[in-house]
């Protein structure tokens, strides 16, 4: 009899809902973009967001005033990171998250460089500082953490021995974490699934898009302000998380597209 009750009053443990994790390359505010250019788009990129309601969003080229312009008007979300230099002046590879949902534990930058603690530092032939922001999160109802990796891999196609560095670079920092604890990397890779790049993440995380129980969208991600894709080049891998659901989002207001990039997104589940 006792046990009963002591069953019945012990708390019972929730289950955690689908958390939904989004990639967003922003493009970066240049005036050379004319009709593309950040304040023509603005109100539609923060729309895209507002629309999908991702738990998590990890974004590349940010600039600290499309930072603003998004909590400004999204002020459920908070962020963090370092701009790729070290300071808050250029590129960020900021994380955002719903505070409502998503509690963070730790938080951190390091360069895709021979001295990754060294803020701005560049190796291996690439002209610009790479970077990874990460944040250890807890769920709020459920009590589950992860750890969220976002990065921007060398854009140029001499750039593949870099970029595949930085891939073993990152999977480096990957291995070194508590192997029951799940872990997502959303970036902007600029490799396509054929490249060593994607080859050497694959083998190690799990490509959301291709473990996915739906799949929604085109495989591209690219378009260059066209709406017509041509080159997969955003991701979100995974390792110990189910994908329920992962989909390239394609909106756009007429010719007005909210970036250069489709963002992608998946519904992860813990198993």
């Amino acid at each position: 009899m006792a046990l009963a009750v002591m069953a019945a009053l012990a708390p019972v443990a929730r289950a955690c809902e689908a958390l939904r994790v989004m990639s967003f390359n922003v493009r970066v505010p240049v005036a050379s973009d004319g009709p593309n250019r950040w304040e023509a788009r603005r109100e539609l990129f923060v729309r895209t967001i507002a629309t999908a309601r991702p738990d998590l969003l990890g974004t590349q080229e940010l600039h600290q005033q499309q930072a603003d312009a998004i909590l400004a008007r999204l002020p459920a979300y908070a962020w963090f990171g370092l701009d790729r230099r070290g300071g808050h002046t250029d590129e960020h590879m900021g994380l955002f998250y719903r505070g409502e949902r998503l509690r963070v534990l730790d938080s951190g930058n390091f360069w895709l460089s021979d001295t990754p603690d060294v803020p701005g530092s560049i190796s291996w032939g690439h002209p610009y500082p790479r970077m990874v922001t990460w944040g250890l999160f807890e769920d709020r109802a459920c009590g589950r953490r992860f750890y969220a990796f976002n990065t921007h891999l060398p854009y140029r196609d001499e750039d593949e021995a870099a970029r595949v560095k930085g891939a073993q670079a990152i999977l480096a920092r990957l291995a070194a974490l508590p192997p029951d604890v799940p872990v997502v990397l959303t970036g902007d890779l600029n490799a396509e699934p054929d490249s060593p790049t994607y080859a050497h993440l694959a083998g190690n995380l799990r490509d959301a898009r291709a473990i996915a129980s739906r799949v929604e969208g085109p495989e591209k991600t690219f378009h260059d302000f066209t709406g017509v894709p041509n080159r997969r080049i955003d991701y979100i891998f995974v390792r110990g998380f189910r994908v329920d659901r992962y989909a390239t989002l394609t909106g756009h207001e007429g010719a007005r597209y909210p970036s250069d990039h489709f963002p992608v997104m998946a519904e992860l589940r813990w198993p």
